[in-house]
């Protein structure tokens, strides 16, 4: 007999039956279905794989369902395997909507009745909207509906961004907004961001839910991964011939419109153009169906000689060292797991003000020249590549300023965002929606 059908007959003998020999006894199998669009590179795919690979087996029973990496995006299955999970596979679910998301409806819908899932925890707005319209289904096409009892599964949604700006046009930002308002109010039992300021947007801004819904719960990341991070801070200058006093500016991403690469590009031009002084390259890490527009139009700028592409690669604790600057230049973000591993290894950072980047980068300490300096970095209000520019001339010329937000940086995030407390938060979180018996 298999490990799950072992749990569920051992979860129906220890009842919370006050007439067995032992009720206080903490032993509770809970299972848990999580659902996420697809595996592509970024935060999300490693959050679940973490969370799947992580919670004790003794207490959760857990499967992770997945649509499929589309061409053009890369994919993080990889990163599934090497932790020992294996993901059932929805080749239906898409990004976009299309309709076989009435086929991945289906489908999930029977897999939650083959289940009995205590929790449906969705991650991403494409999951997190199939994945719950199918939890309702479950949760009341039930014949004991008639008589007031309908499954008790819960539901949980993670925003690990949101689309309600920048990435569609107003028609359909309109029917996402609608639907995730519906989704909140019928659905989902508890609503997780990442951040503070994220829940100020979702539920303040957008009106997405109640505020008793949401529960803060940060991102957290495998710090034993960045490590001794002084000691490999030659391994990508070396291998791109870059000088020691050479001043490397990287930004870590997908090459796609949200990420808002144009900024960069046009940001490095005009640092081009006013630094009289040191020797600087511009590191575009990552890769995305963007990259020949891009380069073109390094070109067109004049830049491609100090820009260079790097493409995706697999090496952070090797690349981040290796920067004296990281930028990120998005028009939404949830909170980017690019500045957390960049802070982490101690690198400065210079953002836009989206999303969780307010809570990352700490209160403002003064604004200068038309860009806000915080406590663990600088971050601009607009897409304006004369402020970014200013920003990252501004920390070029202050070696001390670079090492104290690093300092500051890195600290923060050995404190805050570690994959373990990342574990424990999701389980009592899972242990106050289905207390243990």
């Amino acid at each position: 007999m298999g490990l799950a059908i072992w749990k569920r007959i051992l979860k129906k003998i220890i009842s919370p039956s006050p007439f067995l020999p032992f009720p206080h006894l903490p032993f509770c199998f809970m299972k848990i279905v999580r659902i996420i669009a697809r595996l592509n590179v970024g935060g999300p795919a490693r959050h679940v794989v973490w969370l799947t690979s992580g919670l004790p087996k003794e207490e959760f029973d857990q499967l992770l369902v997945t649509g499929v990496v589309p061409k053009g995006e890369d994919d993080m299955s990889y990163f599934a395997e090497q932790h020992g999970v294996t993901p059932i596979i929805i080749s239906e679910m898409s990004r976009e909507l299309s309709p076989k998301d009435l086929i991945t409806l289906w489908k999930i819908y029977r897999l939650l009745v083959k289940e009995k899932p205590d929790i449906v925890h969705t991650h991403t707005a494409k999951a997190g909207t199939v994945g719950r319209t199918a939890g309702f289904l479950y949760r009341w096409l039930t014949p004991k509906t008639l008589i007031g009892k309908p499954r008790p599964a819960r539901f949980i949604h993670t925003f690990h961004g949101h689309v309600f700006h920048s990435y569609y046009s107003a028609t359909k930002t309109k029917l996402f907004l609608f639907i995730e308002r519906m989704l909140a109010r019928f659905v989902t039992d508890r609503i997780v961001v990442l951040s503070e300021q994220q829940q100020n947007e979702i539920n303040t801004k957008f009106k997405v839910g109640k505020e008793s819904q949401f529960t803060i719960i940060p991102l957290g990341i495998d710090l034993t991964a960045f490590e001794n991070h002084r000691t490999r801070q030659k391994v990508l200058r070396d291998e791109i011939s870059a000088s020691d006093d050479e001043i490397l500016i990287g930004i870590i991403g997908r090459l796609t419109e949200i990420k808002n690469h144009s900024l960069f590009l046009r940001a490095a031009a005009r640092v081009k153009e006013l630094n009289q002084k040191k020797q600087i390259r511009f590191l575009i890490i990552g890769d995305g169906h963007l990259r020949p527009t891009l380069e073109e139009e390094s070109r067109a700028l004049g830049v491609d000689d100090i820009v260079h592409f790097l493409g995706e690669r697999n090496d952070p604790q090797n690349f981040y060292p290796a920067l004296d600057i990281v930028a990120l230049t998005s028009l939404n973000e949830g909170t980017p797991l690019t500045l957390i591993e960049a802070m982490v290894n101690a690198r400065t950072v210079v953002s836009t003000s989206v999303g969780g980047v307010v809570d990352l980068l700490g209160g403002k300490k003064e604004t200068i020249d038309n860009f806000i300096l915080c406590e663990r970095g600088i971050r601009t209000n607009s897409v304006d590549a004369e402020k970014l520019s200013h920003a990252i001339l501004y920390l070029i010329e202050n070696r001390s300023l670079r090492d104290e937000l690093g300092k500051r940086g890195e600290e923060f995030v050995k404190r805050n965002y570690s994959k373990e407390r990342l574990i424990n938060d999701i389980q009592n979180l899972y242990r106050e929606l289905i207390p243990r018996k």
